[in-house]
């Protein structure tokens, strides 16, 4: 389990690099200010939450048991969640479709953040 999660890690850590130079260097030509800063905020959050999966996975080597096993999966799916319709959000706007309800699945993906960083404090908490 924990290689996994830190194979993944990875592969999202350099996804979040892309996503950050193509939103500094490509993005900012064509999109509104407002709209860059909802896919910076995507990106940030998917970094943020790259480092707590690695932390899982690493952790897991200690703590192994279902619930970090969990937290890492809630860190997997918050980011597709938080950061994957927040990116689809900016696109949305951008290309001016009408798919602007997709920013109210936005705060599951945070509470998949919040549960996963709970998980992770009640296995520590869990071994002492």
């Amino acid at each position: 389990m924990h290689k996994g999660f830190l194979k993944t890690a990875a592969l999202l850590g350099a996804l979040a690099v892309i996503l950050g130079a193509f939103a500094a260097h490509g993005l900012k030509k064509v999109y509104t200010p407002d709209n860059l800063q909802v896919f910076e905020t995507a990106v940030r959050y998917q970094f943020y939450h790259v480092f707590a999966l690695m932390a899982a996975g690493i952790l897991y080597a200690s703590f192994p048991g279902k619930l970090l096993a969990w937290a890492g999966k809630l860190f997997i799916t918050g980011i597709i969640i938080f950061s994957g319709s927040l990116y689809v959000l900016c696109y949305v706007k951008y290309s001016e479709m009408s798919l602007n309800w997709i920013g109210a699945i936005t705060p599951l993906g945070g509470v998949c953040f919040i549960a996963g960083w709970a998980l992770v404090f009640t296995a520590v908490l869990k071994r002492n």
